[in-house]
């Protein structure tokens, strides 16, 4: 059975508000290692994580590792992590690292591919 309506802003919507609790983001930064530069890694981080509705970025490090922040529910950022365990096709991942992210990210919503650093 749907659940109630619900107003917000003027707008009648189905489900949970924004800010209902469990709904929170849950932020963290990965770090991944191996063969992961040069082979569409970003693309394929990129395009998983939009597929999944999460916000942050992803860019390349010089020391030739790729590093990505996301946020979104838990559920969805820990199945984004599992993703990135595998990478695409030609990738060859070692190890990720993951910590919590607690920076604003800087730009409003939506995922970006940032520049290397």
């Amino acid at each position: 059975m749907p659940r109630p309506r619900k107003k917000r802003n003027g707008l009648y919507r189905r489900g949970p508000m924004r800010d209902s609790p469990g709904m929170s983001d849950h932020r963290v930064r990965a770090i991944i290692t191996g063969r992961v530069q040069g082979v569409g890694f970003r693309a394929f981080v990129e395009f998983e994580a939009r597929k999944r509705s999460l916000k942050g970025w992803v860019r390349n490090r010089r020391d030739g590792s790729v590093e990505a922040v996301f946020s979104g529910p838990q559920a969805v950022v820990d199945d984004m992590l599992s993703a990135c365990s595998r990478g695409p096709r030609h990738a060859r991942v070692d190890h990720v690292s993951v910590e919590p992210a607690s920076e604003v990210l800087p730009f409003d919503g939506g995922f970006a591919v940032l520049p290397t650093q």
